[in-house]
């Protein structure tokens, strides 16, 4: 970093503020894909949305790239830093700035923790529904930018659902508020563009969030088969019935056995788990349940457990929100893959990545949100073991092409990223990513926010197949600069 760029920075914010040592920048050389690794330029922690505005005018003025990081829990390498780039961490911005009951809104710095928003409202009777397994420690500002779901997104949706209005600086340095209180305002969607962009069209200062009423009735249960597709079946006939339960996640026997090695939810062994959530009215949620509690001992649910109490139901939920963690029980390393499918599909999908087990060598772990075919492999691997990293990649890369075959998508909630930027060309044509490059150029047009992301680039993919135009960051070479 030259010289008056430097100065730039610490007349914004305070010198202890810069990161420049060498082990400071080992902390934040990757986000929880922990197979991706860069070492930023340097790191900068501003206090405020104002300190945030100074640093990308900084960056804009002097032609630096810079790449804005929450608490670094995205799962597709989403704020892996770029060489030499500058890491915007927003750890600081951590504050609740209003919370309006009345009209169910809270509003908030990217830096909060995901759980903090349901804690601070919760003596009112709301919360916040998006619920990401990560939500003890993932921020409001990343669930933005990979619009987050979580194990209840079948009932109430990602995070682009629930959020209402932004303030964002943009990559020049201004600032500007986009949405608002109110939903459906006329004019063009610009908080849907800008949730789920990973970060690419600015850096959000603040979020304005939808809050729900906390339901009368919660009800759980947890079932064990004999096979993924029985338990597969149990889901397709519990949304055939029309009941649309507020989550329904499954675990199959791997990723149960870590769960119960790191957080002992005492889980039945089985090929598979199937954890049921009804909510709503008591009327509507006792018939509903009565319904799939009975289909799961039709479908040959051969452990039917009811959660009884508060203290039971988050006993299983720890265990299913422990899954990706507890993976570290069963493997030295594991790749996190994310991608969507059918729900019919779903038999059909798991027996491909069974015969690529077997194929590979490496284990693999399912852990999904069953009721939308949101699939979570788990590649095991040994970074110790030659070549088994890159083995990794190459199985969790051709995940994906499964579930684009079965009709779904290369991501349903972690995003695009540095991971998957590569398969895009297998799911959007030339014209599609041209149109998508469009929309970031009008914002970004110098290519300084986030370089490297989501689309394929010679860097990242060698030859990128198809005509499209690249984005002028890569046009240019300036990332092999910074």
């Amino acid at each position: 970093m030259h010289a008056a760029f430097l100065a730039a920075l610490e007349r914004i914010v305070r010198r202890d503020a810069i990161l420049r040592d060498e082990t400071e920048l080992l902390a934040y050389e990757s986000d929880g894909l922990a197979r991706l690794r860069e070492r930023p330029g340097l790191v900068v922690l501003p206090n405020s949305a104002e300190e945030v505005q100074g640093v990308v005018r900084a960056c804009h003025e002097h032609g630096v790239a810079f790449v804005a990081r929450g608490h670094g829990t995205g799962l597709s390498g989403g704020a892996l830093p770029v060489p030499g780039a500058v890491l915007i961490v927003l750890t600081r911005l951590n504050r609740i700035l209003d919370v309006d009951i009345p009209n169910q809104r809270i509003t908030v710095e990217p830096g909060v923790v995901n759980l903090e928003v349901s804690r601070s409202v919760g003596a009112h009777g709301f919360y916040y529904a998006p619920d990401p397994s990560s939500q003890q420690i993932c921020s409001i500002g990343g669930n933005v930018a990979e619009n987050s779901g979580g194990a209840h997104c079948l009932k109430y949706g990602f995070t682009v659902h629930h959020v209402v209005g932004l303030e964002l600086v943009l990559p020049n340095g201004e600032m500007v508020h986009v949405g608002g209180s109110a939903v459906d305002l006329p004019g063009l969607d610009l908080v849907g563009v800008l949730v789920g962009s990973e970060g690419t069209l600015g850096v959000v200062t603040k979020a304005t969030l939808r809050l729900l009423r906390i339901p009368e009735t919660v009800r759980t249960i947890l079932a064990a088969f004999e096979s993924t597709e029985a338990a597969g079946n149990a889901v397709s006939d519990i949304i055939g019935a029309g009941i649309i339960p507020a989550a329904v996640e499954m675990m199959d026997r791997l990723t149960v056995e870590a769960a119960e090695a790191a957080v002992h939810p005492n889980f039945p062994k089985a090929e598979a788990v199937l954890i049921v959530e009804l909510d709503g009215s008591s009327a509507e949620v006792h018939e509903q349940f009565r319904v799939v509690e009975e289909i799961c001992h039709r479908r040959g649910g051969t452990d039917v457990l009811i959660a009884r109490n508060d203290e039971q139901r988050a006993r299983i939920w720890k265990g299913r929100k422990a899954a990706f963690a507890a993976m570290g029980r069963v493997s030295p390393n594991y790749y996190v893959q994310d991608g969507v499918i059918p729900r019919t599909k779903l038999p059909e999908v798991l027996r491909r990545i069974r015969e690529l087990e077997v194929r590979s060598g490496l284990r693999i772990g399912n852990v999904f949100h069953a009721g939308d075919g949101n699939l979570h492999p788990l590649v095991c691997y040994d970074e110790g073991i030659g070549g088994q990293g890159e083995l990794a990649e190459q199985v969790a890369a051709e995940i994906l092409t499964y579930c684009i075959d079965a009709g779904g998508s290369i991501t349903g909630e972690h995003g695009v990223g540095a991971d998957k930027a590569c398969q895009m060309p297998k799911m959007f044509g030339a014209a599609d990513l041209e149109t998508m490059l469009l929309v970031r150029s009008a914002f970004d047009p110098r290519g300084l926010c986030n370089p490297g992301k989501v689309f394929p680039t010679p860097r990242l993919c060698g030859e990128v197949p198809g005509p499209y135009r690249q984005h002028p960051v890569e046009r240019a070479g300036l990332a092999e600069r910074f």
